[in-house]
């Protein structure tokens, strides 16, 4: 692909961006893009085929799948491939056999998120007219990018006669809420791969470095907590009202007064909070989601029985009852040294890379560390790839977009590092 060819489909997907499990448009963009571009040289698991199907977290209600595929249905997208996809089965695993060799997996996520972008005529996607067109909807964390690069590494691998063995990429849906990972890490698709590669644009880091490994993954986990109380007339019988949202209230506030912990970091969050009806009703439900990381899967698992202690006690405190259940939730994870510096050797001689650096801390949390985890577990090796861009906004801005020049970058890097693993060395 040249340069033009990955700043145009990049941009093709940041028009219709489809937060997750509802990235209906965009599978079935990859796919028609890799068909065009491969054929028969490749193997494609579509949907459910690249899932283990009962395995997704934070799928979203049906009428919001729905309304998402219809959405879909209403563009050029293939029929066929939208109709694999349908009920949220959404991502795919691109297989490219090269003869004999390891098997390498590179991990690039296609999820935008619910959120508006910026119509600032200073916004680029404005100005140049590739703005999202979806309401509410946005790329705004570069999986437009990510997508672009796995499409871009499979076709310079298929034409390159430094590899041998076989390279899977796995275009994973629904990384924003950590649901996706671990539907394709414990699929069948990850089982033989030797060495594993995950990437992310950006990360505040600028176009032209690279990051060769990424580690600091806070592990996480949502808990979603529904209180249940007794409604009531709050004027004129307040005393026969058992209220949930005062009980919601006392757990918010409690939740950010768990001790912190001497082996590492940790945080809460309670980053939804809902309840009530009218002013003058007491509430009987309420609800918050909440979210817990830890610098080790140990750590959030500390989080986890304080929270649970904590909204329990809220709930028992103010008469009422609280159901807690888990949500999504994803483990930490290291990259492997091996693969490292093979990553840090390569980006030292990419075309527009003045600056590489061996490890930085992400600080935040990934469900790619799922598959990191899995591939690891089977005696493999895994990284995660930083590919710095200039970003006018932060992520999960109305402002953020990418310097589309560091989307060749990612895809020299990475192919340049799949092909040395293929080489064996």
């Amino acid at each position: 692909m040249t340069a033009d060819d990955l700043v145009s489909l990049r941009r093709d997907l940041h028009r219709k961006p489809e937060p997750a499990w509802r990235e209906f448009y965009t599978t079935a963009r990859i796919v028609e893009e890799l068909e065009a571009r491969l054929g028969d040289d490749i193997t494609l698991h579509v949907g459910p085929d690249a899932l283990a199907t009962d395995r997704r977290l934070a799928v979203p209600d049906e009428p919001e799948l729905t309304h998402a595929y219809q959405r879909a249905l209403e563009t050029d997208a293939d029929e066929a491939t939208l109709e694999r996809l349908e009920g949220g089965y959404t991502g795919a695993v691109a297989v490219l056999e090269r003869g004999e060799g390891p098997t390498v997996g590179l991990r690039v996520d296609i999820d935008g998120l619910p959120r508006a972008e910026s119509d600032n005529t200073e916004h680029v996607p404005a100005a140049e007219g590739f703005r999202s067109e979806h309401d509410g909807a946005m790329h705004a964390c570069g999986h437009d990018a990510h997508a672009t690069i796995g499409v871009g590494v499979l076709e310079r691998i298929a034409n390159s006669d430094d590899f041998s063995g076989t390279l899977k990429v796995f275009f994973q849906p629904a990384e924003e809420v950590i649901g996706g990972a671990k539907s394709m890490a414990e699929s069948d698709h990850i089982e033989d791969v030797d060495s594993l590669l995950a990437m992310h644009i950006g990360l505040d880091h600028p176009t032209g470095e690279i990051v060769a490994g990424i580690d600091g993954f806070l592990a996480v986990r949502h808990l979603e907590a529904e209180f249940t109380g007794e409604p009531a007339h709050a004027g004129g019988h307040p005393e026969q009202g058992r209220n949930a949202v005062q009980a919601l209230a006392t757990a918010v506030q409690n939740l950010y007064a768990i001790p912190r912990h001497n082996d590492g970091a940790t945080r809460v969050n309670a980053g939804l909070v809902e309840g009530g009806s009218a002013s003058n009703v007491i509430p009987e439900s309420a609800r918050t989601v909440v979210e817990v990381r830890g610098e080790t899967t140990e750590l959030m698992e500390y989080m986890t029985e304080k929270s649970r202690r904590v909204l329990r006690s809220a709930a028992e405190m103010h008469d009422c009852e609280v159901e807690i259940e888990i949500g999504a939730e994803a483990p930490s994870a290291t990259s492997d040294q091996e693969l490292v510096s093979i990553v840090e050797d390569v980006a030292g001689g990419v075309a527009g890379v003045d600056s590489v650096l061996e490890r930085d801390e992400l600080g935040g949390s990934e469900d790619a560390t799922y598959l990191m985890q899995a591939v690891q577990e089977n005696g493999g090796k895994a990284c995660y790839v930083g590919v710095g861009t200039d970003h006018p906004g932060g992520h999960h801005t109305a402002t953020f977009d990418v310097d589309e020049a560091s989307i060749q970058h990612g895809v020299d890097t990475l192919a340049g590092a799949i092909e040395r693993i293929g080489r064996g060395r």
